[in-house]
């Protein structure tokens, strides 16, 4: 269960602190988030998803993996137009599964180690790599600005809505195990994964994208 963590102390420090905030506030909010009736939560997923294909389009162009790219920027102009805003997932019912991708991803793919592990203050486990691939993603999505909706007043209602929906999808919760060493366990799995995807990544070829729309 090792992994390259030079900043473990900071890290557990990181990983305590988002335990209490996620047992205070995230949590309790997702939970009072879940009760909203499940159409308005499906739309308001559907919207978020359709908003990160801005991010997949451009690091999939860069990956220069044309077809997932070109199935990406289909996905966003039908949910965009035809979805209502993105509203719909009206391309995963005609067959356009969603395949997201990021900036993380696409260093990757061009062969940047991942880094040092990082425990990033209200998101979790991380590694310098995908903390710099997150910033990156946040950038690009500032720079396009679909719709003006990174810029502005709304700007903070926006992020806190789509932090509000991520936790409310995600089932973990921390400590549930019960085992002293649980930070250590959730840095293995997450390297782990961290690891199988990097390889995948930089196989030949562009694989398909998968039917349940999760990363690759």
């Amino acid at each position: 269960m090792d992994a390259y963590d030079p900043w473990e102390r900071m890290n557990r420090f990181s990983y305590r602190f988002n335990a209490r905030f996620d047992e205070a506030i995230a949590r309790p909010v997702a939970n009072g988030y879940r009760r909203l009736p499940s159409p308005l939560r499906t739309a308001i997923h559907n919207f978020f998803s359709n908003l990160r294909e801005v991010d997949s389009v451009i690091n999939y162009g860069l990956q220069g993996r044309v077809r997932l790219g070109a199935r990406s920027l289909g996905r966003l102009a039908v949910n965009s137009t035809v979805g209502i805003g993105g509203l719909i997932d009206v391309a995963g019912k005609l067959g356009l599964a969603g395949a997201p991708t990021g900036l993380s991803a696409t260093l990757a793919k061009w062969g940047v180690h991942p880094g040092p592990y990082l425990v990033i203050p209200f998101i979790g486990p991380s590694t310098l790599r995908d903390g710099a691939g997150l910033l990156g993603d946040f950038g690009a999505s500032y720079g396009v600005n679909p719709a003006g909706l990174y810029r502005g007043d709304g700007a903070i209602a926006l992020g806190v809505t789509n932090a509000i929906d991520l936790r409310a999808n995600i089932s973990f919760r921390y400590y549930a195990t019960g085992s002293a060493f649980e930070y250590e366990r959730t840095r293995f799995l997450y390297t782990r994964k961290r690891s199988i995807e990097d390889d995948r990544l930089r196989r030949k070829g562009s694989p398909r994208a998968p039917a349940d729309g999760t990363n690759q």
